[in-house]
Order: structure tokens, then sequence, then C-alpha cells
């Protein structure tokens, strides 16, 4: 990989990520993060359906290390970070951040693998070769 760059997503917080205090659920953040990855293989040319549907593959997620520093609240803008760290034959690394938008806090910090499965199967497969070479010229 060249160099690296990160993809952002703005995400704002809905009444329906929160609790009864107003606070995000925690798990509500693995669904920001899917999203702004989803968004980064679409901004790099490649729409979930097409891998599925066209290519045979879907990517699923392998293993995560989250680390909770500070709560997002209900109405915050947050920004969603992606960093491609790690590209192998069939799976690759982000590393994931969740930023309060007004204060550049830092909220959530992740490291995601991710592995390339036959849609069919389910079973591991390669990365095709396009996407492996948008990812790795971003």
């Amino acid at each position: 990989m060249a160099t690296i760059s990160t993809f952002n997503w703005p995400i704002r917080v809905y009444y329906e990520d929160t609790d009864a205090g107003g606070v995000v659920y925690h798990s509500q953040y693995l669904n920001f993060m899917e999203r702004a990855r989803t968004e980064w293989l679409r901004h790099l040319g490649f729409h979930q359906t097409h891998l599925r549907d066209d290519l045979n593959i879907l990517f699923v997620v392998h293993s995560m290390n989250i680390q909770f520093k500070k709560p997002a609240k209900f109405d915050d803008c947050l920004i969603v970070s992606n960093q491609l760290t790690a590209l192998g034959r069939g799976s690759f690394a982000c590393h994931q951040t969740i930023l309060r938008d007004n204060t550049q806090e830092i909220l959530i910090e992740a490291d995601v693998k991710i592995a390339c499965v036959n849609a069919i199967t389910f079973k591991p497969t390669g990365i095709p070769a396009p996407i492996k070479q948008s990812m790795e010229s971003q």
C-alpha cells in the first residue's frame, strides 16, 4: 500500500440509537462502523449488491477489538472514520474511530479484521484483484 488515507462518514445520533438517558447504546457503534465501511467500499466503486450478485463474495467481520472511551449522545454529529491498515489475500484490516464532530473528541477506537467469503458457501475466498487494487491505490 502506498499512502494510507482515511475515509470519513458523517452520522447523526437519532433517538432510536439511544437509551432513556439519551446515551448511545454500545452495540449501535458497531452499526455506525459497518455503515462507514460500506460507504468506503461504495466510494471505491464496489456496492454491496455488486459484490454479492456479480462477484459472488461478501465481506464479513472476522474479529474486532474495540475501546469505548466516551459516550455519544442524542443529536450528536459524529464522524466515523475508516483507515485500511492491512491487506491480505482473503482479508483486510481497518482502524476505525468515531469522533464527536464539533470537538474532535475520540469516542470509540476499533481494529477490525474483515474476511472475504463466498456468498453462497460462506467459505473463505480471495479478494478479487480489482477490489484489492482500489484498496491499495486509495
